[in-house]
Parts: C-alpha cells; sequence; structure tokens
C-alpha cells in the first residue's frame, strides 16, 4: 500500500495541472509567518480557511506565529533549531543570517523548481530580475515576496490641513515644510509628524527627497559611496531636527514601538507619516470603519520637487518584501527531505494561484468577505471572522504572478490614487545600486553598521547629539566595518561593469 501511495503521488507530482489533494492523507507542512497585531485572536485549530485551503491543496498547516517585533531575532534563533519549520519567511532576503545560512546549506536550492514552468506555472511567472535580487552566488533559495514598487512616500490628514489653513498640492520640498508647520500649530498637544523607534524608513523618505542616495550612491568618478557622505543626507535630518526642535514630533519617538505606530494617526495624535502609501487607504477604510468617518480625509503625496525642480523619490522596496525559504533536512536537524521537496515546492506554487490567493488573502465568502453587487470582494461587517479565521494569512501570499484572486477587492477612489502614484513615481524612484551585490562584511556586520546608522540618526534629529556627534557616529562605522563594506561593494560593482 505504502509503494502505492509513493507511486500515486509521484505520478501526480509529475503532473503540474493535478493537485495533490488526491492523496488519502493531508501532507503536514510547518510554517513560521510574521505576527502583527491583528492576529491576536486567530484560531487555528477550528479553521474553515485553513481546512478549505487542505481540502483543495491536499496540505494541512502548521502555522508558529512570530511577532513582527521579534521576528528576526526568533527567525536566527530557528537557523540554530535542531527541528526548525518547514517553511519560513525571511523578512530580508539580503540579511547575513540567511546569506550565510543559505550557503551553509540550512535551505533548498529551488533554482531548477522556478524554471519549471509544466510543474509549478506561477512560481515560473515570477519576475527574473527579482529573482536575481535575491539569488546567492548565482542560486535561487527563496520565492520572493511581492510588493508594490516603489511604494514608499507621505501622507497626511487633509483635514486637519484644511482646518489649518494649507489647501494645495504638496509640489515641493518648501509645500512640504509649509504642510508640516500648518499641521504642527493645530494643537500643543499633537505632532506633524508620526515617528515610533523604526526611523530608518522616515530618514530614507526625507533624505532622498533632499537628493541623497537609497542605501548607497555612485560618485561622478563611478565608485559606490554610503548614502549619508551625501550632503543631501544631512539636509533632510536637518529638516526632521528642525521639526522635532518645533515640537513636531513625539519627544518619545525613539521608543514607541514600530508595532503600535498606527496608534497616534487613529488616536488623533500626529497628522503625517513617511512611509508605505497604502496606508493611505488602509487608514481612511479604518477611520470608516471604526469611526464612521463620511469624507475624505487621508491624502497621498506625489512627485516632490527640490529647489532645482528634479525630483528624487525613496524606493520602498526592490520590487519584493523578504522570501519564503524551505528548510533543508540535514543529518543535524529535521526539516524538508529530498523526497519531500517536490510536495513543498508545489504548495509553494498553489499559493501564488488563484485559489490559493484567495483564500489567503481573503478566506471564505459569506465568513470573512463578501461580494458587493459590483462584483468586489469585501470584509466590511465581518472583521471579527477576518481576524480570527484569515488574520495574517497573506504572510504566505507571495504573489509571484500577479494578483490573480478573483473576486479582487474593491479599489476606492483612494485605492486607485494609490496604483496612480505608483506609476507617477516610479520615474524618479532611487534605487540601490548595490542590492544586487555581496559582501561578507555585510553578512557579518551590516545588521549592526545599520544599527548604528540608525541610532545616529535618532539621536541627531532628537537632539541628544550635535553634528560633531554625528560625525563621530559616521567614523564610529567606518571603523568598525563600514569603510571595509564600502570597499568590497565598489569591488562588486566595478567587477559587474567589466
Amino acid at each position: 500500500m505504502k509503494k502505492l501511495l509513493a507511486l500515486v503521488l509521484a505520478l501526480v507530482l509529475s503532473l503540474g495541472a493535478v493537485s495533490f489533494a488526491a492523496a488519502d492523507e493531508p501532507f503536514e507542512i510547518t510554517v513560521m509567518l510574521p505576527q502583527f497585531p491583528t492576529t491576536n485572536d486567530f484560531d487555528p485549530n477550528n479553521n474553515p480557511v485553513l481546512d478549505k485551503i487542505e481540502e483543495l491543496s491536499g496540505v494541512r498547516l502548521k502555522i508558529t506565529w512570530a511577532p513582527n517585533s521579534e521576528y528576526e531575532t526568533l527567525f536566527n534563533s530557528m537557523l540554530a533549531d535542531k527541528n526548525p519549520p518547514m517553511v519560513v519567511v525571511a523578512q530580508d532576503a539580503r540579511a547575513a543570517t540567511v546569506l550565510t545560512s543559505a550557503r551553509k546549506g540550512a535551505f533548498w536550492d529551488l533554482t531548477d523548481f522556478i524554471a519549471d514552468a509544466e510543474n509549478y506555472p506561477y512560481l515560473a511567472q515570477g519576475n527574473a530580475g527579482i529573482y536575481n535580487n535575491i539569488s546567492i552566488d548565482g542560486r535561487v533559495y527563496g520565492i520572493f515576496r511581492t510588493r508594490d514598487f516603489p511604494r514608499g512616500g507621505a501622507y497626511y490628514r487633509v483635514d486637519i490641513a484644511k482646518e489649518m489653513g494649507f489647501d494645495k498640492e504638496v509640489t515641493t520640498i518648501d509645500d512640504l515644510t509649509e504642510l508640516a508647520e500648518k499641521l504642527n500649530a493645530y494643537s500643543p498637544d499633537t505632532y506633524a509628524l508620526n515617528m515610533c523607534e523604526y526611523v530608518e524608513g522616515t530618514v530614507m523618505y526625507i533624505t532622498i527627497l533632499f537628493g541623497a542616495p537609497n542605501t548607497w550612491g555612485i560618485d561622478a568618478d563611478g565608485n559606490v559611496f554610503p548614502a549619508h557622505q551625501s550632503p543631501a543626507y544631512l539636509e533632510g535630518l536637518n529638516w526632521l531636527r528642525n521639526l522635532y526642535q518645533n515640537k513636531g514630533i513625539d519627544p518619545n519617538f525613539i521608543t514607541a514601538p514600530s508595532g503600535s505606530w498606527n496608534d497616534a494617526e487613529r488616536n488623533d495624535k500626529a497628522f503625517m507619516r513617511f512611509d508605505c502609501l497604502d496606508n493611505t487607504h488602509r487608514q481612511q477604510e479604518w477611520f470608516e470603519q471604526n469611526k464612521g468617518t463620511t469624507d475624505i480625509i487621508w491624502k497621498a503625496i506625489g512627485p516632490v520637487a527640490k529647489a532645482d525642480g528634479t525630483i528624487t523619490q525613496w524606493a520602498q522596496n526592490p520590487g519584493f518584501s523578504g522570501e519564503v525559504l524551505i528548510n533543508k533536512k540535514t543529518s543535524s536537524r529535521n526539516g524538508v527531505s529530498e523526497e519531500d521537496l517536490p510536495k513543498v515546492v508545489k504548495f509553494l506554487d498553489w499559493c501564488n494561484g488563484p485559489e490559493g490567493q484567495l483564500l489567503l488573502n481573503g478566506g471564505l465568502e459569506n465568513l470573512t468577505y463578501k461580494v458587493d453587487a459590483d462584483g468586489f470582494r469585501s470584509n466590511e461587517g465581518l472583521e471579527e471572522a477576518n481576524d480570527k479565521y484569515v488574520a495574517n494569512l497573506n504572510q504566505l501570499n507571495m504573489g509571484v504572478a500577479g494578483d490573480l484572486a478573483k473576486p479582487g477587492v474593491k479599489r476606492t477612489a483612494l485605492r486607485l490614487r494609490y496604483y496612480d502614484l505608483l506609476a507617477e513615481l516610479t520615474p524618479y524612484a532611487v534605487s540601490n545600486p548595490c542590492y544586487p551585490f555581496d559582501s561578507q562584511t555585510y553578512v557579518n556586520y551590516g545588521k549592526q553598521l545599520q544599527t548604528l546608522l540608525n541610532d545616529a540618526a535618532a539621536n541627531y534629529i532628537a537632539g541628544n547629539i550635535d553634528e560633531a556627534g554625528l560625525r563621530a557616529m559616521w567614523d564610529q562605522w567606518s571603523e568598525e566595518g563600514g569603510a571595509r563594506m564600502t570597499q568590497e561593494y565598489n569591488d562588486a560593482y566595478h567587477a559587474a561593469q567589466q
């Protein structure tokens, strides 16, 4: 019987169009996913959505949720575990632990699988350039999680701005400064700009707006240099520092947890944010559902020009956000065996298809979403069931073949504006030129070095250090590996130009 079952499974796996749900027993896959606050009520045991996934895919999911604020730490400890989850999300595809672990054989090489369009049609549709961006030594170890490009930007409370006398489009840095001043004047108990312990995104947006590069730049001589060495980077920091000194930023932002970043906006304590532009419609929809708001009160900012008329925009991501990896079974730990690997890859392929996307993103009709008269999907009125049965299952949604879920989500005016903005901002998006390249110093110390830069920026903005102190921390960055990392990226960049 076992031999017959193995034969049946082998036959099913050889036919890309056939679901391996036909197996007598579901195949269990353990998964570790990031957990955000909305997943607190997620029910993994009596869950109709997970049951439907099992029915259609033949896979029984066993999920370990890791709080987003602690995810990196838990991910790193997972790598040393003798019994790790079979499938795991890596939020940073270029993290030192990912690169090192892949080279040591911790993850399965998926290069041949993603090229097999017959058996894995959705994975094979993934953008070749993005697969290249997450490759390690020319091999692909993960399935990238698609994200809209460039996505990063600024949004604000347009109703508060109008009340304070600001009623025009933000098209220049001077306009942005005026907007911040008007928002800051609203009340002594509120703040213009919402910031938290995650300063990197806020700093990236404003410094790139002033003309700094994205993490790394290429100078006039064709050499790589770090973004903070650009004069525009300091201009951006000074913009934030001045706003802070004028009480336009919460004095406790350095210790404000990123998991509660929304709170200041939803409690009417802060009115502007530099982050992902799709938060604009998410905040609007939250206000409509929770506060009965009927007017459009959130507005996304488009291209913002410098004094010389040029426009540079933060690219919040390189077209993806992390990747999904498959842990390899070895003599010293569990994971996925070579025999079971095609089954796991087949499931990831299914997740990228229309059935998988709909269940992971929306759940089940009339339970976690409903279809309106126009044929669009909405969870309005079903939020409690959505949190209980779907929540952050979308963290397993990779979307490498595009958005195939039907019915789709209704695109409100703000959602339509978001997609228009993506197209409008793309020509101005500044990408990291070193993203595809490798640096051993980054592998070993990249996170610590970035933390040092973030701490330097945060403390300078908050007035804890002056410009001399800021430059001293930059010097420390160079001495502790930054200069060596710069040289390694230069070597890799110049080698690629030959």
